[in-house]
């Protein structure tokens, strides 16, 4: 079993950066894919990114690509999502989940372990 803890949210203006931590707590999070989704009040949770066991390919909705990066250090069971050029609709939880058995990175519905989720607010 995986414990993931999220960190780094806050406020932000509009053009700003933040970058998100998701510590892992748990001996096979190195066999874990990774994916990061968000919730904005109102709305449907939905995929932002994710990034293999291995962190050699990543994978981004098309609303933050070439904005957000995700990247891992398994050495430090961490996950990361630096998020740059952000807007006022990129306001949300963010969560990170992780997975052994994920096949279709962008399904919720196939990570098995989640955060607790951290804030970000863009003001504009």
């Amino acid at each position: 079993q995986v414990q993931l803890v999220e960190s780094g949210g806050g406020l932000v203006q509009a053009g700003g950066s933040l970058r998100l931590f998701c510590a892992a707590f748990g001996r096979t999070f190195k066999n874990y894919a990774m994916g990061w989704f968000r919730q904005a009040p109102g709305k449907e949770r939905e995929f932002v990114a994710a990034i293999t066991w291995s962190g050699r390919s990543a994978y981004y909705a098309d609303s933050v690509k070439g904005r957000f990066t995700a990247s891992r250090d398994n050495a430090k069971n961490t996950v990361y999502l630096q998020m740059n050029s952000l807007r006022p609709e990129d306001t949300g939880v963010y969560y990170c989940a992780g997975g052994s058995m994920v096949t279709t990175y962008t399904d919720a519905g196939q990570y098995t372990n989640w955060g607790q989720g951290t804030q970000v607010t863009v003001s504009s």
